[in-house]
């Protein structure tokens, strides 16, 4: 197992996967605040073509609310970007069928499982960290991150959620033959919920609450209103990797 893990590092490395995804979330954690930083100067650039249309533009303030506020919106992007950029981590060694030989040498095919999801859970964790922190970073030197409440709970569900998605992608991964496939199984699993989440009376038992970051900021919801959501996001997780393993198991490759 330590092997298939150096296996992945490297080939996460060689292909550039990782250095694009940091870029990635680096990028959008230096964006957060600049954004935010820039608008009231935008705003006023922009006022005098507005003034001639007959609209008149009120002075903007912004703080490390409107940063975060931004963070929420940029991070759903990056997780896009990071399924897609993993869509094959598992597809692609069925179609080589670089698999066959270490599982014929007598490493288990859970292992391989383990190895592979250790390295995308560890990988999504950093990333989304980093990008928390340079926002956080940013924000605690232009203005003042005590503004936004429960602001490390925030962060953590939005983790989570990421997480999830992550879990459904490695289920897809152990039953599909192709890396459309599981991206299609993947958005599908999310879209599925974020209908589901139209129904104000399961809403609050769904993941897809966990993303609602913003309302915690604001002080709009408590924490409270996110611990059923947690709960069935814990329970969903460990049943794609329960199913992941029973279906990865019986996979012929």
């Amino acid at each position: 197992m330590k092997a298939f893990l150096k296996k992945e590092w490297m080939e996460w490395s060689r292909t550039g996967r990782l250095l694009v995804l940091l870029l990635v979330f680096v990028l959008f954690g230096i964006m957060n605040p600049a954004v935010a930083k820039l608008t009231p100067w935008l705003m006023e650039s922009m006022a005098e073509s507005l003034a001639d249309a007959g609209m008149a533009v009120a002075a903007v303030r912004v703080d490390a609310m409107t940063s975060w506020t931004q963070f929420y919106k940029n991070i759903p992007v990056g997780l896009i970007i990071f399924i897609l950029i993993t869509g094959g981590n598992f597809t692609g060694e069925y179609e080589k069928g670089t698999l066959i030989p270490v599982v014929a040498k007598g490493l288990t095919r859970r292992k391989i499982l383990a190895a592979k999801s250790v390295f995308l859970y560890g990988s999504w964790t950093a990333l989304y960290w980093i990008c928390f922190g340079i926002t956080y970073g940013y924000n605690a030197y232009f203005w003042d991150n005590g503004i936004a409440e429960n602001l490390f709970f925030a962060a953590s569900c939005t983790w989570l959620y990421g997480v999830w998605l992550v879990a459904f992608h490695i289920f897809f991964s152990s039953v599909s033959k192709s890396s459309s496939q599981v991206l299609m199984g993947t958005g599908g699993a999310a879209a599925g919920v974020y209908l589901l989440a139209m129904f104000p009376k399961i809403d609050a038992v769904l993941p897809a609450k966990l993303m609602s970051g913003t309302e915690l900021l604001y002080g709009a919801g408590s924490p409270d209103d996110y611990y059923a959501g947690i709960i069935a996001a814990g329970i969903m997780i460990m049943l794609c990797m329960a199913l992941a393993a029973f279906c990865l198991d019986r996979k012929q490759l």
